[in-house]
């Protein structure tokens, strides 16, 4: 049987591992045995596999080492073949048709910020997953917490996805992005020149989140409507405990299963203000977010409101969390032609350039 590639085959478990939420550890480490072999000549791997001296590699331990000598085997890993095995279910025909349409994903996160992967991987995976482009959304300065991109970070940034567009397959692009915090007076956090300079611009509150209802509601409005916000992120905050089928085990930072209530906001004027300055209204498909909530989907559909279905990845196989989000667009009649990431990535930018 001829060899397969040990590499793609270690990357594909953890890119399954993150999809199924599955704990940080077990990623790590096959993450870190694939940048440590792929250093190597191709040679070295498999006379290391050979005579039993990969374990000696920082990185590679005895289970990634034996899904090594299955692949050089020409065999499909063990660990791999258990994972394909145990996928979550398909979706009904109505969110997948809707998946099938996306394009693109409009909220992601890379190691810059709070991310677990350089920014090339979370690309490279989009492109795994059939993906025309995605939008790179590191959190802004006042989220401390998350490593949030000072302006002068985020122009370095900016250099650095040009130099990895360079390097992409083409017809596939990386825009530029931001996930800014809408703070306390409903202003953004980060330069008005920056902003401009983006391709997507993505809000949202992560302070603050028990404010009263009035107060909550003007921030909104007042973000709403600033030229430069293209999508209300997460817009209500919360975090439920439940979550979807096939999803299971603890998750890293991001994802540990835990609670938090909606934020307090007058829903009817914040939509209204989405539908009147043509802010899109996004479908967070994280697991523990389901945010908003389907009821706040069904009003904003109501209300003449475009959506963005994201999925807030911070890791590689979170981006294939977007049938999550499809899922429940679909139970509440969301149509294609209201979702912007169904569009192509110069109708997106073209968008959010008029708006500005």
């Amino acid at each position: 049987m001829s060899a397969r590639d040990p590499i793609a085959d270690l990357r594909r478990i953890a890119f399954l591992l993150e999809r199924a939420n599955e704990a940080t550890y077990r990623v790590r480490a096959f993450r870190s045995a694939a940048k440590t072999l792929g250093a190597l000549p191709a040679a070295e791997v498999a006379e290391r596999a050979r005579t039993g001296k990969l374990t000696e590699l920082s990185g590679v331990g005895d289970v990634t080492a034996r899904c090594v000598a299955e692949s050089l085997a020409g065999e499909e890993p063990v660990y791999l073949r258990r994972l394909l095995a145990t996928e979550g279910t398909d979706l009904d025909e109505a969110a997948a048709k809707l998946r099938d349409a996306l394009r693109g994903d409009c909220h992601t996160h890379s190691d810059w910020s709070d991310g677990g992967s350089p920014i090339e991987e979370m690309a490279l995976a989009a492109v795994e997953l059939g993906h025309e482009y995605l939008v790179l959304t590191d959190h802004s300065p006042r989220l401390t917490v998350a490593r949030g991109l000072t302006a002068e970070r985020l122009r370095k940034q900016l250099d650095h996805v040009a130099a990895v567009n360079e390097a992409l397959p083409k017809g596939f692009r990386l825009l530029t992005g931001i996930e800014v915090d809408i703070l306390a007076d409903g202003s953004l956090d980060q330069d008005e020149d920056l902003l401009a300079r983006l391709d997507v611009v993505v809000g949202s509150v992560h302070s603050g989140l028990n404010d009263d209802r009035a107060k909550m509601t003007r921030r909104m409005l007042t973000a709403i409507a600033n030229p430069h916000l293209d999508i209300l992120g997460h817009c209500t905050g919360r975090m439920v405990s439940s979550r979807p089928a096939g999803v299971t085990g603890p998750g890293d930072r991001g994802h540990r299963a835990r609670t938090r209530k909606e934020s307090e906001f007058d829903a009817d004027a914040v939509f209204a203000a989405c539908a009147e300055h043509d802010v899109a209204v996004e479908i967070n498909s994280r697991p523990e977010r389901q945010d908003p909530p389907k009821r706040l989907i069904r009003l904003a559909l109501e209300a003449g409101c475009r959506f963005a279905i994201d999925t807030d990845a911070h890791a590689p196989g979170q981006l294939d969390w977007q049938r999550f989000g499809c899922e429940r667009a679909a139970l509440c009649g969301v149509p294609a032609k209201r979702v912007v990431n169904t569009w192509t990535a110069d109708r997106l930018v073209k968008w959010t350039a008029g708006r500005s």
